[in-house]
């Protein structure tokens, strides 16, 4: 597996969830009630759509190497699974196969400085970690380097926590009742206090669109999925 250094300040992003790797799938499906698994689909789907140029994709924020999975069961391109925390990438070889092996590359890198040149990758997916990669206009300019034009960005994420929704259910399941499911599986409940924190803070849908715009991506747009607790986001490099 390569490995670059890691900044100081996303050490303790990929500390906490390299505490919870090995039970980070199992939380995935149950947190979500197995949703996150159509979410990621889709996703791929979006990525994969017709016009895409010729080449690599990145999958930045990589984790247990799912999305990366998923891509590769529908193209021949090569992957580059790219996270700041070994100990998830890692907990994710054991899903690969002889051929999948040969083709999705696990490198542990972080997404303000990816290890790869200019207009180097046809697309790139980001499922579930713009959120943790700050400032976030950094990450979104460095995926728009290595995008090809025409090529393009796929972002999967939470919507906002700032917006009541269901009533104030979904609100009070964030802050209360998700970092005590997390802690009961893992053992530790650090890792879903910042989870719940980091949504309750992230910005609405239309501000991230825009900041996409503002990175050189056109054609933005995007899709609300589960009443709007998760966005599709995708963008054609300009």
């Amino acid at each position: 597996m390569a490995e670059l250094p890691v900044p100081g300040d996303n050490r303790r992003v990929a500390g906490m969830f390299g505490r919870v790797a090995g039970r980070y799938d199992l939380l995935n499906h149950l947190l979500s009630a197995g949703l996150d698994i159509a979410w990621r689909r889709a996703m791929v789907r979006a990525l994969l759509a017709p016009g895409l140029p010729p080449g690599p994709i990145l999958d930045l924020a990589a984790g247990t190497l799912d999305v990366s999975i998923a891509i590769a069961r529908r193209s021949d391109r090569p992957i580059l699974a790219a996270d700041v925390c070994e100990p998830m990438l890692r907990a994710g070889l054991g899903k690969l196969d002889t051929a999948l092996g040969r083709r999705i590359h696990p490198t542990v890198a972080d997404g303000r400085v990816l290890p790869l040149p200019d207009a180097s990758v046809a697309g790139a997916t980001i499922a579930f970690g713009i959120r943790n990669i700050r400032p976030r206009p950094e990450a979104l300019a460095e995926l728009a380097r290595v995008i090809r034009p025409g090529g393009r960005l796929a972002i999967l994420e939470f919507g906002t926590g700032k917006r009541r929704m269901w009533g104030g259910l979904y609100n009070f399941y964030l802050r209360n009742i998700l970092p005590r499911i997390g802690k009961l599986i893992s053992g530790d409940d650090e890792a879903y206090r910042y989870l719940a924190a980091t949504i309750s803070e992230f910005p609405e849908e239309s501000v991230l669109a825009e900041e996409m715009r503002q990175a050189g991506f056109a054609s933005v747009d995007y899709r609300a999925m589960a009443g709007g607790i998760v966005f599709l986001h995708a963008g054609v490099k300009a």
